[in-house]
C-alpha cells in the first residue's frame, strides 16, 4: 500500500519557520531518494529539495540556505525545516520521491500540506 502523508503546514508571518512532516510507506522510504515538492498557485509543481538514502541533500536555488530537509529511518518519515520563510514561499508542499512514484502508469501524489506566508 502506498502511503504519502504531508502534515505541518499552517499560516505563518514573513520571517517565520515551519516543519513539514511526511509519513512514507516504509519498502518506498527505504529503497528511494525523497524529496519535497510545492505547486505555487497558477504554477507547475516545482522541485524543493532532497535527499538520499545516505543523507546526501540537494536543494532549489530559491530555497538554499533557508530551507533543510531530513529523513528518519524509525519513523519511515521525511522532514523539511523551513526558516526566513518569504511571501512567494506559498503553496502546497508534497513529499514523494526522486523521481515520483508512478502507480498505475500514472504520478502518485498524496494531498500535500498548505503553507501560506503572510502578514
Amino acid at each position: 500500500q502506498v502511503q504519502l502523508v504531508e502534515s505541518g503546514g499552517h499560516l505563518v508571518p514573513p520571517g517565520g519557520s515551519l516543519r513539514l512532516s511526511c509519513v512514507v510507506s516504509e519498502n518506498i522510504f527505504r529503497s528511494n531518494t525523497m524529496g519535497w515538492y510545492r505547486q505555487i498557485s497558477g504554477k507547475a509543481r516545482e522541485f524543493v529539495a532532497q535527499i538520499t538514502q545516505g543523507s546526501i541533500t540537494k536543494y532549489a536555488d530559491a530555497v538554499t540556505g533557508r530551507f533543510t530537509i531530513s529523513r528518519d529511518r524509525i519513523k519511515n518519515a521525511v522532514f523539511l525545516q523551513m526558516n526566513s520563510l518569504k511571501t512567494e514561499d506559498t503553496g502546497v508542499y508534497y513529499c514523494n520521491t526522486i523521481p515520483v512514484l508512478i502507480t498505475s502508469s500514472r504520478e502518485y501524489w498524496g494531498h500535500g500540506t498548505q503553507v501560506t506566508v503572510s502578514s
